[in-house]
């Protein structure tokens, strides 16, 4: 393949080893040395995705790690975005848009007419940039795949990328991880693996160093870096494998912050865009919880049902766990109930899906708590608006002198609200729009949207924290942070880290600049 670009990729031994954040710092580092880079991944399965400026929807890891590089994210970063809907098949999104779901099988035979737009994607990002750090998929050892892989070595070995193996410490083995992985490689593919990076080493560097030297001796592949285990890191996950640690992370913080307040996030099977707590996350004073049964609501000060692949399988599970009167009697007794995109569907008095697009069910009832009934339609809607308070919004604390934020939507089916919405969308991918949106209950505080990233904004964010806390007669400290000043910063000691930790000097000579 001809192109300009130079390309090194980044592998894993397995998911969840830091495949993501690596490209991220790689993109930072070269970014502030003067390059003009970009992140690509081929193949993306993932239920947290972001809208481009054009309306496509790629992964969230590729948009941040397009804010690592210091450009616009767009759709020839992740020409491939799987989303699992349940059924065993998963929603294929090709360059931004749905063409529809599939199952494993389906999609694999697909490969002849899917790999050369992948490609092409990837030779359009060379011919704009000088450098693209490349992301694979899980593992490239994942054997009984390897003949249908369009996301690991075989877009290697189409570019010639050499390849830096990321492996976990943290999670123990990880000596056998890369041998494992190296080992299990075809010959070809083995060479092009270039170097290790150890991740998320917590202790004395100089007790490892004894491993490190016998896997070099084993593998004949250098060991370049040994990156620290760097609790402070809040950056977007592909999927929900963290949550459970944040649930018990949230816990731990309980014990030490005396007076914080609880947000209580229900934890659906099929929860999407769990992105948009983590700006809750970082708040002093709030604790996230990510709840699966009744009894995690208890003691929750507010309740969020967020967004979901599947509304109708997702209000079943509700049912099913008695979590659905849960959240009902949390409204019922005052505590600020919130839904997200699907959450907030499943608000309403109904999701009617007369086309079968999500579900066999054509209509489910729903929680009944906000007065508006969502229809089920073939079209995915993405936009990235700005939005405003058209009157007080309690339950997040926004009143109209609030001012105007962004977010943005992913959602199939369109909501029939009756009475007034409370909010007012202003500009709806680049257009004037002057749209209402979202709806909320005077009786029983009770809300809903369709817009995430909605705590991304500091306003929209310490307007919730006031409300919850002055509830409980506390007040809110210090002044409303940015959370994209705070990702740059993020972003920036990353960068930092893992220039101290990595071989830089090893890595360009690898991408030959």
């Amino acid at each position: 393949m001809k192109g300009e670009a130079s390309c090194i990729m980044i592998q894993g031994t397995s998911s969840h080893a830091g495949k993501s954040v690596m490209v991220a710092a790689l993109c930072r580092i070269l970014r502030r040395d003067g390059f003009r880079v970009a992140p690509f991944k081929a193949q993306n399965m993932s239920l947290n995705s972001w809208v481009t400026p054009q309306g496509g929807e790629i992964g969230r890891a590729q948009a941040l790690q397009a804010q690592a590089a210091g450009i616009e994210p767009h759709t020839d970063m992740n020409p491939i975005l799987l989303k699992p809907a349940g059924d065993a098949r998963s929603q294929l999104v090709l360059e931004g848009k749905p063409v529809g779901h599939f199952r494993a099988d389906e999609y694999y035979r697909l490969r002849e007419e899917l790999f050369p737009r992948v490609l092409a994607a990837l030779e359009r990002l060379r011919r704009r940039y000088q450098v693209v750090i490349i992301e694979g998929a899980g593992s490239p050892a994942e054997i009984n795949l390897m003949d249908q892989d369009m996301a690991n070595m075989a877009v290697a070995q189409e570019v010639g990328a050499p390849v830096l193996l990321v492996a976990d410490i943290d999670r123990g083995g990880v000596f056998a991880s890369v041998v494992g992985t190296l080992e299990l490689l075809p010959m070809g593919q083995r060479d092009l693996i270039r170097g290790v990076v150890i991740n998320r080493f917590r202790g004395d560097l100089r007790l490892l160093r004894s491993g490190l030297e016998m896997l070099r001796s084993r593998t004949g592949v250098p060991v370049v870096g040994v990156v620290p285990y760097l609790p402070w890191l809040e950056l977007d996950e592909e999927d929900s494998v963290s949550l459970e640690e944040k649930a018990v992370s949230a816990r731990e913080r309980a014990r030490s912050e005396p007076g914080a307040v609880t947000v209580a996030v229900v934890r659906l099977p099929r929860l999407s865009n769990a992105t948009d707590f983590q700006p809750l996350e970082a708040e002093r004073g709030l604790r996230v919880l990510y709840a699966h049964r009744p009894k995690d609501l208890e003691k929750a000060d507010a309740v969020i049902l967020p967004g979901t692949k599947s509304t109708s399988d997702d209000l079943r599970f509700l049912r099913e766990t008695g979590l659905d009167r849960a959240v009902m009697e949390a409204a019922l007794r005052g505590k600020p109930v919130i839904g997200i995109c699907g959450g907030y569907q499943m608000l309403g008095f109904a999701v009617r899906d007369p086309l079968a697009v999500e579900s066999g069910e054509r209509e489910v009832e729903g929680l009944g708590l906000l007065p508006l009934v969502t229809e089920m339609e073939r079209e995915k809607i993405l936009f990235r608006v700005k939005a405003a308070a058209r009157e007080p919004v309690p339950c997040l604390g926004l009143d109209e002198s609030t001012p105007p934020f962004s977010a943005y939507e992913i959602h199939k089916g369109r909501s029939v609200v009756f009475g007034r919405s409370p909010l007012l969308i202003l500009d709806r991918g680049g257009r004037k729009a002057m749209q209402q949106e979202g709806a909320q209950r005077g009786d029983v505080p009770v809300f809903g949207c369709y817009l995430h990233g909605l705590f991304d904004d500091a306003h929209v964010r310490r307007g919730f924290l006031r409300a919850l806390r002055g509830a409980r007669g506390f007040e809110v400290d210090g002044a409303a942070v940015s959370w994209s000043e705070r990702r740059e910063e993020v972003l920036d000691r990353l960068a930092e880290a893992v220039r101290s930790a990595v071989d830089m000097g090893y890595v360009y000579r690898l991408l030959d600049l």
